[in-house]
């Protein structure tokens, strides 16, 4: 069976794409020029974006369902990545390209906490998630929680690589932001990480599985953790200092108000409201997938130990 997959290169992508390969699916996937060496031997390659609709039909003939897993954390309008573009235009465009060939089956990744009246990542995840409701076709939504696990270099940006990067290895105590005026319940927002092999197995399960259509499945890990929590735990896993420092939001956000359009600038104002959030789950559906969860422990946090890979050079 072949499988049409949208965003197979970035982290959660590489993961499907093994996953689908190791179930015996056939991946056909959409990549630009220069970007071949990210892809997984066996799957079947055409090139193009996710504007390019002749692109897209060219990807999704033969297949029987579709993964679109294209998503960004911040948006760089001056290179036409935003989320309105990425999220919602690109969700539709294959949606109705879909539904034009008769593929009938469309999975697709959209976060955990998602509302009409959240940050703009958040609408346009939640848009997203409407256009695909009224659509018609056979459709799971995956909603994850902060998701970790190896990058496997190629530049692949990872939250727990960009934590040990970004805060751990600066001369400084870690950030445990709060807000308001006092600081006693600085770090404590929690959340539910969730490894990437669990969120691809669930991807590749749904396929076949009959009773995930028409659901949305909000994907944490075994247990939520305090934001003070997750960084202790990054820290022994990179052999860093755990030292830990109160730190109020609000001197981050007018920073970031001010550098956030700058791509050396570590966080947006939206991604600070979002952590400061929380992103828990209630639920857990590793029993119904039939998936062992894998926590967040050292054990499987092993890879921050390692030095970070460069991107590759194009040849």
């Amino acid at each position: 069976m072949k499988v049409a997959i949208f965003g197979s290169t970035g982290f959660v992508g590489s993961y499907i794409v093994s996953k689908l390969l190791s179930q015996d699916f056939i991946p056909r996937v959409l990549i630009r020029k220069g970007s071949e060496s990210k892809i997984t031997s066996g799957s079947e390659v055409t090139y193009g974006d996710i504007q390019d609709r002749n692109s897209i039909l060219e990807t999704m003939d033969g297949t029987e369902a579709v993964v679109y897993n294209i998503g960004i954390i911040r948006q760089f309008p001056h290179k036409n990545l935003t989320f309105k573009e990425l999220h919602v235009n690109g969700v539709n465009r294959c949606i109705e390209l879909a539904k034009s060939i008769g593929v009938k089956q469309f999975i697709l990744m959209s976060a955990n906490g998602v509302k009409p009246d959240g940050t703009e990542y958040q609408r346009s995840k939640w848009e997203a998630d409407r256009i695909l409701k009224k659509s018609g076709l056979k459709w799971t939504i995956f909603r994850p929680s902060l998701i970790f696990g190896d990058p496997c270099g190629q530049g692949r940006p990872e939250f727990c690589t960009q934590i040990r990067d970004d805060m751990l290895s600066l001369p400084v105590p870690a950030p445990l932001f709060y807000e308001g005026l006092f600081s006693f319940n600085a770090g404590l927002f929690s959340m539910s990480p969730i490894h990437v092999d669990n969120v691809a197995e669930f991807f590749v399960k749904a396929i076949a599985q009959e009773s995930c259509n028409g659901k949305i499945y909000n994907l944490g890990g075994p247990e939520s953790l305090t934001w003070k929590e997750i960084i202790h735990q990054i820290a022994l896993a990179s052999k860093k200092r755990t030292w830990k420092m109160p730190v109020p939001v609000f001197a981050v956000k007018i920073a970031a108000k001010m550098l956030d359009r700058f791509e050396w600038f570590p966080v947006t104002r939206d991604q600070l409201i979002m952590l400061l959030e929380g992103n828990v789950v209630s639920d857990h559906y590793f029993d119904e997938f039939s998936i062992t969860p894998r926590k967040f422990i050292k054990d499987n946090l092993g890879y921050l130990g390692q030095p970070t890979k460069p991107p590759a050079l194009p040849s």
